[in-house]
């Protein structure tokens, strides 16, 4: 197993030996509700999510088991589209596939796990299984520790400020 923390030492990135798998395990200062929340509700998805001076349109949002999502990621002028199956939506654990429109045979499947950790912390378990080690690889190879860390830095101030 690699294991890398981010450069604000808030996240934990990690890719298993075992399987075509990364992990990013990362506590906020906010209760399991707000966390589900910003994963659920599509106007705060876009208002946190992606790196820096993107903009996410989202195209549609059907946050519940059985449901569907699509967005579009607009950056320096470029459009990337992302959408998936919600296939378990509850307040403890999220289930999703995530697709990258440019590769469409690359589906990832995402399981989002919400820790409740007692005095309005919570802890934040994605994992992320794709289909062979080689698109894992180029996945944490493509740079999205910086979307993690920019995304997750706008979460944090959103709940801090009380926006969600």
């Amino acid at each position: 197993m690699t294991t890398t923390t981010t450069a604000d030492g808030t996240t934990t990135i990690e890719a298993l030996a075992e399987v075509p798998l990364i992990r990013l395990t990362r506590e906020f200062a906010g209760t399991p509700a707000q966390l589900y929340r910003a994963h659920t509700d599509a106007d705060l998805f876009a208002r946190w999510t992606g790196p820096d001076g993107t903009e996410i349109k989202i195209d549609h949002w059907d946050a519940r088991t059985g449901g569907s999502w699509r967005y579009v990621n607009v950056s320096g002028g470029q459009e990337h589209g992302f959408h998936g199956c919600f296939h378990t939506v509850r307040e403890d654990r999220i289930v999703q596939t995530f697709t990258w429109e440019g590769m469409p045979d690359g589906v990832a499947l995402e399981t989002l796990l919400i820790e409740d950790l007692g005095n309005g912390r919570t802890r934040l378990v994605t994992e992320s299984l794709v289909d062979s080690f080689e698109t894992r690889d180029a996945i944490l190879a493509s740079g999205m520790e910086v979307g993690v860390n920019d995304g997750y830095a706008r979460l944090d101030t959103m709940l801090a400020g009380g926006d969600v």
